[in-house]
């Protein structure tokens, strides 16, 4: 079965920074569109970025360049570099894969990012 696990999450004070892994298991990697989104409190899911299988990424204004998406396809791993981090990121941060021919998504459980001070 697929897995998706997120780790990284955790207390940062404002201008710090953080790195979010994600790692799949139980699917062919490389043929699926790996997004972020996080959800804050009270508010809706939002995309933070995606990276496609060739690597080509996007992000969302309001973490664009202070965010970095990655991946290693085998290793089976995307990773998510967060610097310059403020409050407004405080969120649960997702790792969704996408299965961009088949319409087919997976979600991971989320990690927990606190930028208070």
């Amino acid at each position: 079965q697929v897995q998706l696990v997120e780790s990284g999450g955790g207390l940062v004070q404002p201008g710090g920074s953080l790195r979010l892994s994600c790692a799949a298991s139980g699917i062919f990697f490389s043929s699926y569109r790996v997004g972020w989104y996080r959800q804050a409190p009270g508010k809706e899911r939002e995309l933070v970025g995606h990276i496609t299988s060739d690597g080509i990424t996007i992000y969302a204004g309001s973490v664009k360049g202070r965010f970095t998406i990655s991946r290693d396809n085998a290793k089976n791993t995307v990773s998510l570099e967060m610097n310059s981090l403020k409050s407004e990121d405080t969120a649960v941060y997702y790792c969704n894969l996408n299965r961009v021919r088949t319409g087919i998504n997976y979600w991971g459980k989320g990690t927990l990012v606190t930028v208070s001070s």
